[in-house]
């Protein structure tokens, strides 16, 4: 089986959120490459990841069981 990874800004577009927001989401996540720091000259560095689509989907299935439960919400 060939797992295809995403790129920090490939994941950031697909659920709306910033790269800064993907980046805390996943940089701890097991199965996530962490490819190093890289510098900008201008502003700070930053991590570049590849995060493998079965991780992308596990997480995001984690999130919804876990916005379910969630109290003051009803369940349909």
């Amino acid at each position: 089986m060939n797992e295809q990874y995403l790129t920090v800004a490939e994941v950031a577009q697909m659920l709306d959120v910033s790269k800064d927001t993907v980046r805390r989401m996943f940089a701890e996540e097991p199965g996530v490459i962490d490819v190093g720091a890289q510098r900008r000259r201008t502003s700070r560095p930053y991590r570049i990841l590849r995060i493998p689509r079965s991780v992308l989907e596990r997480v995001l299935a984690g999130r919804a069981v876990k916005d379910s439960r969630a109290p003051g919400t009803t369940a349909n």
